[in-house]
């Protein structure tokens, strides 16, 4: 699914483990925290969990607009 989406625009594949993203061919993949909440800690503090959501999502913006040409781990 994810080839037929990036025919049309650009898709950012964020999750913990990268060998499935490159399986599943995701040509931008952006590790994640941890399988059970890849977008966040429940263990940190509220504001320091903010910050690495902040981060991840900041990251994968940026993995959004850089041209690639092949599978790019960021």
């Amino acid at each position: 699914m994810l080839k037929e989406i990036e025919k049309v625009m650009p898709v950012v594949h964020v999750l913990t483990v990268v060998p499935i993203s490159k399986t599943v061919g995701a040509n931008r993949i952006v590790p994640a925290i941890a399988i059970p909440h890849p977008l966040g800690d429940p263990k940190m503090q509220p504001k320091e969990e903010k910050y690495a959501r902040r981060q991840l999502v900041e990251k994968a913006l940026n993995a959004l607009q850089t041209k690639i040409t092949e599978q790019t781990v960021f």
